[in-house]
This record gives C-alpha cells, sequence and structure tokens, in this order.
C-alpha cells in the first residue's frame, strides 16, 4: 500500500465478534467489509480516492509472513488507521503477550499518531481468564492515551456514521498538517537562509522573539517581565523562552544560553503561590538528542522524552523542566516546533504532570530566594 497513487484506509477491530453484541447482529467483518465498499466507492472528480485494507480481503503472503506481521506491517504502511475498538484486545501467540487489536494501536500511534481515529464501540465485560487480561490490558491502554472519540455508538447506522466522519476529519486534518509542513520550506533557502546569515547574537534574538510571540499566541496566556504566563493543566505557569543559534555541539552556542534553570531562582518575584514554574522552552537552531539533554541538565536520573518536537526533560527531585525545541530554522519551523510541543502536552496528560512540578518547583525558587533576600 505504500506505493498506491490512492489514500490507504486501514480498518481495524475484532472480526468475529457480533455488534452490538448477540449472536443475531452482524460481526465486526461484515461490517468492515460494508464498509470497505462504501468507502472505495467513493469518487472525487469521478475518480476513486481510497484503497481500504482490511485483513479478511488481503492477499496471501509468503511462507515467511504469519498474520501478526502482515497487520503490522499494513499499520505502517496505511495513511489513515480507523480502529473500531469494543475493549476486546484481539488474539495472541502466547499467555501474557498484547492482542493483535492492541498491537495495531500502539503501533499506530508510536509512528504516527496523527493517522489513528478511533470509534468507541463500549468495551466489552472482563472476566479472570488470560483473555480477559489482555483485554483489560488493552482497555487501560486506551485510556491511557487520552484520545478523543466522542461517544460511544450503539449499532451498525451509527457505526458506519461515525466512521465517514471520522475519515472525513482525518482527510481534512491531514491536508491541514500537510500544508504547514510543506510551508516550512527549505533549510538552504528563504527565510532559513536569511536566518543563517546572521551572527549568533542576532539569530538568538530572532529566535527568542518568535519563540517568544508563538508561546503569547495561545489562549489564557500573558507577558510578564518579557516572559509568558499560561494556563496549563489548570495551572497558571511561567515559561521563560530561549535560544540556541547554531548546533548544541557549538560551545559558543550553548553557553549563550547556559543552564538557566540555575537562575530560576530570580524569578521568584513572578510568581504567585497559586502559580507554577518557571518551565523553559528553548529554541535549539538544529537538532537535540537525549544525551546533549541529559548532560544540559546535567543528571541521568531525570524523565527524557524524544518527540517530534524535540526533547523533554523533567527532573522529578528538583522538578527542574525544560525542552528542546527543534529544528528552529525559521519563523514556520519554529512556530510549529511549539505548537506540537502544546499539542503533546495535553494528548498524553503530561500538562497536568508538568503543572504539579512546576508548583513544586515555584516553591523551591521561592525558598531559595528568601535565603539570598531576594
Amino acid at each position: 500500500m505504500a506505493t498506491s497513487s490512492k489514500i490507504c484506509v486501514m480498518i481495524s477491530s475484532r472480526c468475529n465478534d457480533h455488534f452490538p453484541e448477540g449472536d443475531e447482529n452482524p460481526t465486526l467483518t461484515e461490517i468492515r467489509k460494508e464498509l470497505k465498499q462504501e468507502i472505495e466507492s467513493v469518487e472525487i472528480f469521478g475518480k476513486r480516492i481510497f484503497e481500504v485494507w482490511i485483513n479478511e480481503e488481503s492477499p496471501p503472503r509468503g511462507g515467511t509472513w504469519d498474520s501478526w506481521e502482515v497487520c503490522i506491517e499494513a499499520v505502517k504502511d496505511c495513511d489513515i488507521l480507523l480502529v473500531l475498538s469494543n475493549g476486546n484486545a484481539g488474539w495472541a501467540g502466547n499467555s501474557g503477550d498484547i492482542g493483535i487489536c492492541h498491537a495495531e494501536m500502539m503501533t499506530g500511534l508510536s509512528l504516527a499518531s496523527s493517522k489513528v481515529w478511533i470509534i468507541s464501540l463500549g468495551n466489552i465485560a472482563i472476566g479472570e481468564s488470560e483473555q480477559d487480561q489482555r483485554n483489560r490490558r488493552f482497555q487501560e491502554y486506551i485510556v491511557s492515551q487520552s484520545l478523543f472519540r466522542g461517544g460511544e455508538v450503539s449499532n451498525v447506522e451509527k457505526l458506519k456514521q461515525r466512521v465517514k466522519e471520522a475519515l472525513r476529519e482525518a482527510l481534512v486534518d491531514l491536508v491541514h498538517r500537510g500544508v504547514r509542513e510543506s510551508s516550512k520550506g527549505r533549510f538552504h533557502s528563504g527565510q532559513a537562509l536569511d536566518w543563517n546569515r546572521l551572527d549568533f547574537a542576532a539569530r538568538q534574538k530572532e529566535m527568542e522573539r518568535v519563540c517568544k510571540e508563538a508561546i503569547l499566541k495561545r489562549q489564557k496566556s500573558k507577558e510578564i517581565d518579557g516572559n509568558a504566563i499560561i494556563s496549563i493543566g489548570g495551572t497558571e505557569i511561567l515559561f521563560i523562552p530561549h535560544a540556541i543559534p547554531a548546533a548544541l555541539s557549538v560551545s559558543a552556542a550553548k553557553e549563550m544560553v547556559g543552564q538557566p534553570f540555575l537562575k530560576d531562582y530570580m524569578f521568584a518575584s513572578l510568581i504567585t503561590r497559586k502559580q507554577g514554574g518557571p518551565v523553559h522552552i528553548i529554541a535549539c537552531h538544529k537538532t537535540a538528542t537525549e544525551a546533549q539533554a541529559i548532560r544540559f541538565l546535567g543528571c541521568p536520573d531525570a524523565t527524557v522524552v524524544s518527540a517530534p518536537f524535540g526533547i523533554f526533560v523533567a527532573d522529578n527531585i528538583q522538578k527542574i523542566q525544560f525542552v528542546f525545541i527543534m529544528n528552529c530554522r525559521d519563523d514556520a519551523n519554529t512556530r510549529h516546533g511549539i505548537q506540537r510541543f502544546f499539542e503533546w502536552l495535553e494528548q498524553t496528560r503530561e500538562d497536568i504532570l508538568l503543572a504539579k512540578r512546576a508548583k513544586s518547583r515555584a516553591k523551591i525558587v521561592q525558598s531559595i530566594a528568601h535565603e539570598n533576600n531576594l
């Protein structure tokens, strides 16, 4: 499917489960076959644009392929993954393994979360068998991902309607994301080239300007002394923008930022008792690695997360938090990286943990400021 000229849609679900529950109702396999026909019949200007993959109608593969590998490969190849979830994790090869439905969804989210759309069919009841435990893990996994899936569908008609709604929204979303990606341009021309022509000081100033402006454009944000207060996880948090105007391996550029969290106590006067922070957003002109982030923090025992926007670091002892936004080569790249960071916070519910650590950090820096008579 990866080389198809059509938009490739995979529909993932249990096969033989009846929906709604009851032997008199159709199986999910039957529903998926009908959906495949309906979706593939859609035309735009006289041309069919969708190719739908369901395992029941996939062609046979060579002897080196098993059913599990075929399904996972289909997840990797598809452009849109529609998950019809009734809480059944699916079959597994061994006791203690996760089910195939669990694996398909997990693979899709790890590769490209934006292409995964889940339609909730409710959850089947859970007992004490090995399969029931597998189902429990699957249901808990779905809850932990905090994916918006709307209300549960209760019959076949509503299920088909929700699938078509999800497919329509997925198309619009993917087009918008594609436009944003293409609008960033190439690094050897346009604004990226203009930023490259600047010296370190001028480039840092421009990067910090765009970074601060992008942060302050968010809802429930306000400027305070050149920094930003944003409501995250129900808490107002002080965010401080910085910029490293070259690769992190360039000492002269990295030293222009230093370890800014060592001076957090100097911002204590900007934080009230109900607020949190500081949290540092560091725009990096090029890429960053987990190893560089750990060295930057100075302590390996921390939460370090690599994501499409860059690297997020949280020290759970000192409550230091910062994020490297990678490839801030121009205005569009910088804004997009910051946007993706805040989207990631909400999607993973890390915003709640960030807010909790930020409130603790505020208490720490205020105590240090008090000891230094600031």
